[in-house]
């Protein structure tokens, strides 16, 4: 694989596949939307709980709800580059749907970071796709919150508009939680430097 054609390290890489592969076994048959909502979900929990990124990547407001781009560009690729390794595309009834290409490996989180996974599998294993993109669109949320105030959420919702570049400010769900906050956005800074000096 070459890792060069993409801003991401192989240790993120590795996270990320493990991460899909977690929930490609246990909950069958997982759509590419619904995987797209539930990678946004484990961001949002994990700097919710913990004031820290669980994958780091970039999520912008999207018809559908927040999504990450590199993401959903490999979900959709014939020939995935960042989950070649991870998962198989199974095309049915006009949609794709995600399976795990090999075993689980718990080898880059944290206890923590299990702990959630195992959550939001028990608490979204039974939800459609169509039920998350509900969630992720509520009011006050912060898809909602950050289409509105770009003067966007009316021609998403309409279906005038797809996708735009106006990215998720996950520091938004920690403004009653200023430590949580600051931990946070330095451990973004450090992620983000670190990533800089690769590239």
């Amino acid at each position: 694989m070459n890792y060069m054609l993409h801003p991401f390290s192989n240790s993120e890489i590795d996270k990320l596949g493990n991460a899909v592969v977690y929930l490609a076994e246990r909950i069958r048959p997982l759509s590419k939307t619904k995987l797209l909502k539930l990678i946004y979900l484990i961001e949002e929990y994990a700097v919710r709980t913990y004031g820290l990124p669980f994958f780091n990547l970039d999520f912008s407001v999207w018809k559908l709800g927040p999504v990450s781009r590199d993401v959903f560009v490999d979900l959709s690729s014939d020939e995935p580059i960042l989950l070649a390794d991870y998962i198989t595309r199974i095309t049915a009834d006009g949609s794709v749907f995600i399976a795990p290409k090999k075993e689980f490996s718990d080898d880059e989180f944290s206890d923590n970071e299990m702990k959630l996974l195992e959550h939001i599998v028990e608490t979204f294993q039974a939800s459609s796709a169509a039920d998350l993109i509900q969630l992720t669109h509520r009011k006050h949320s912060l898809w909602y919150i950050t289409a509105q105030e770009n003067g966007v959420l009316e021609h998403l919702e309409t279906g005038h508009l797809n996708s735009t570049e106006i990215p998720i400010d996950f520091s938004r769900l920690l403004e009653s939680m200023p430590l949580k906050k600051e931990i946070y956005q330095d451990q973004l800074s450090y992620l983000r430097n670190t990533k800089s000096l690769k590239i």
